[in-house]
């Protein structure tokens, strides 16, 4: 550049389909790290019984599900003891619908941060699903002696938790991208959130197996992502038979929803800062 002369920079919004940023989102990860722990704490904080509630919540479930519907209803738990085979089910299904709850009002919630400060908005919803990890890793302590109590052990399947669970998050992530994103421009989804929490909950094969489903309508119930991930991770933690046909119905739909969540996501998220 010759003496004299200036040098103009000119800065353009990304476009609205611009997908995510991995480079970006890893210089962040500090403040990542920062908002799932600062969720941590105040999820925990003056609490008389701590960490204990993450296993509290299931087991009351488990108990409440076990009376009414395995003795009084006679569901049928596929040979299983039905205390165990719901409680295995609800660990997942507590995580993801914990997840889809926190993230999609996660925006809202701070909405300081959003509209003082630039950093990629994706880390505010992707720290609330972070933080339920930790309640998911506590409250399968009580699955372990739950299973070492019925005797039963997992198999060889066993090595396809992980991938379930990544799927399961991933379908998390998806579906709390697109909530929180409505959440700010709709603020009466904050009223939907816990309805559509509830029928999902009745949707998927928690509290009943898929195999009551009619053969021919199994698709049917495949479309709901959890559905067959949930499945999948009962059948490896209890040593059953996995359905891969589900597990990879289920699977690409969850990876459908995250991607439709991003794209959503990055397409509002110009106008965050602006109707916040």
């Amino acid at each position: 550049m010759n003496e004299g002369q200036t040098q103009e920079i000119i800065i353009e919004p990304r476009g609205k389909f611009s997908g995510f940023q991995f480079r970006e989102l890893w210089n962040y990860r500090e403040l990542l790290r920062f908002l799932v722990v600062r969720d941590i704490k105040v999820r925990y904080k003056q609490t008389v019984l701590g960490g204990l509630w993450a296993i509290l919540q299931p087991f009351m479930n488990m108990v409440v599900f076990t009376i009414f519907f395995g003795h009084l209803a006679g569901i049928p738990s596929d040979n299983l003891p039905y205390p165990i085979f719901v409680y295995t089910a609800l660990l997942p299904w507590q995580f993801f619908s914990g997840g889809i709850g926190s993230s999609g009002n996660s925006l809202v919630a701070n909405s300081h941060l959003i509209s003082k400060v630039y950093f990629p908005r994706i880390i505010i919803p992707a720290a609330s699903l972070g933080a339920g990890f930790l309640d998911f890793f506590i409250s399968f302590i009580l699955l372990i002696v739950m299973m070492v109590y019925y005797g039963i052990y997992p198999g060889s399947g066993i090595i396809y938790f992980p991938l379930l669970m990544v799927l399961i998050t991933v379908a998390a992530m998806g579906v709390g991208m697109i909530l929180a994103a409505l959440n700010v421009a709709y603020r009466d989804f904050r009223y939907v959130i816990p309805f559509l929490i509830q029928f999902w909950l009745f949707a998927t094969p928690v509290i009943y197996p898929a195999s009551i489903v009619p053969e021919r309508w199994r698709w049917l119930i495949n479309l709901n992502p959890m559905a067959g991930l949930i499945t999948g991770i009962r059948s490896s933690l209890l040593n059953m038979p996995l359905f891969w046909t589900d597990i990879l119905i289920s699977g690409t739909i969850s990876i459908c929803l995250f991607v439709t969540g991003i794209f959503y996501f990055r397409k509002m998220e110009r106008r965050f800062a602006d109707i916040i």
